[in-house]
């Protein structure tokens, strides 16, 4: 296989699984990592890395210069953001100039890992698919937006410019190398800690990480040029991922369930508490709403047109808590 393939936001959770299975294929890895990062999960990874920033769109041609593939991976991806503006240029700015730096630089295929949060939700509750209307009034908050965005940018690019991208939507990953740790992964750590007395149910879509991360590869190898693909695994309440991760912990779940109006008030004080002092609160309103909405999705079309076969989700919750207590974020 000829020329390099360049991953973004690859000492993060998703990008560093998706560095493993390429390496695993036989890639010639280059990996854009920002300075300072944290790179432990580039361990084992044979790779050249080169510095760059989606907010330093100079260290873009040097990056891909000589590179066959790319897999945007990257993304400033947080629940709350003291500073909007921001995770705009870094997401809908950032990846427009890095796949016009792509287009320059003559690459044949590109990944770009957008999200479910950039998708629409069905209204009976029903799992979603690429195809279940959205609009730009019908997002909630600041990092959903900057996702919807970013992939209508790469769909127009598509349609323009002949951008050859092929976009991915992981739904809600878990596993090992969560090292931030994600929101998801968070919770996971507090409710297999035993410290999670209450939660607002919601619904989501769990998907063991390294899932994701084949589907990426699959998606280069088998997917269709302007088309967009879920990469998900399985619809679960909140309650019931819960009830899953205490079991596999040997904890009791938690038993409160809220409502989000009790929390309201709460999330009021959080976020003036945060921007005064800081400190990221523990719930927003943005959070509540979007607790309101199922995020349930359906991975049909990747799995009939990629092969895309993911695993249990409760596959994906052991792995999860045993590299948490392997790391110490969740006591033996």
């Amino acid at each position: 296989m000829g020329g390099m393939t360049l991953v973004t936001g690859a000492t993060g959770f998703v990008g560093s699984a998706v560095a493993r299975v390429l390496q695993e294929r036989g890639h010639r890895l280059r990996l854009m990592v920002r300075k300072g990062t944290d790179r432990a999960n580039l361990a084992g990874l044979d790779a050249e890395i080169v510095e760059g920033d989606l907010l330093s769109p100079e260290s873009f041609a040097p990056a891909l210069a000589g590179c066959r593939h790319l897999f945007h991976v990257a993304a400033d991806y947080r629940l709350w953001v003291p500073d909007p503006p921001r995770m705009m240029r870094a997401n809908v700015d950032g990846t427009r100039l890095l796949m016009q730096a792509a287009l320059e630089a003559g690459c044949e295929r590109i990944v770009y890992c957008s999200s479910v949060a950039a998708l629409g939700l069905r209204k009976d509750g029903g799992s979603a698919d690429e195809e279940t209307p959205v609009t730009e009034r019908e997002v909630i908050g600041v990092y959903k937006l900057s996702k919807y965005r970013a992939e209508q940018v790469v769909l127009r690019m598509i349609a323009e410019q002949n951008l050859p991208a092929v976009i991915v939507n992981p739904s809600t990953p878990i596993g090992p190398r969560d090292i931030k740790p994600t929101p998801t992964g968070q919770m996971i750590v507090d409710c297999a800690s035993g410290r999670m007395p209450a939660y607002v149910e919601t619904g989501l879509n769990i998907v063991h990480v390294d899932d994701v991360a084949e589907g990426h590869v699959l998606a280069l190898e088998r997917g269709r040029i302007g088309q967009k693909y879920i990469l998900g695994g399985e619809n679960h309440s909140l309650g019931a991922l819960f009830r899953m991760v205490a079991e596999v912990a040997g904890v009791r779940p938690p038993r409160v369930k809220l409502s989000q109006d009790v929390l309201y008030p709460v999330a009021v004080v959080s976020e003036w508490l945060a921007r005064g002092f800081g400190i990221e609160p523990r719930v927003t309103r943005e959070t509540l709403a979007m607790s309101r909405k199922l995020m349930y999705f359906s991975s049909a079309k990747a799995e009939r047109e990629l092969g895309y076969a993911p695993r249990p989700a409760r596959a994906a919750v052991t792995d999860a808590v045993e590299w948490f207590r392997a790391h110490g974020r969740i006591p033996r």
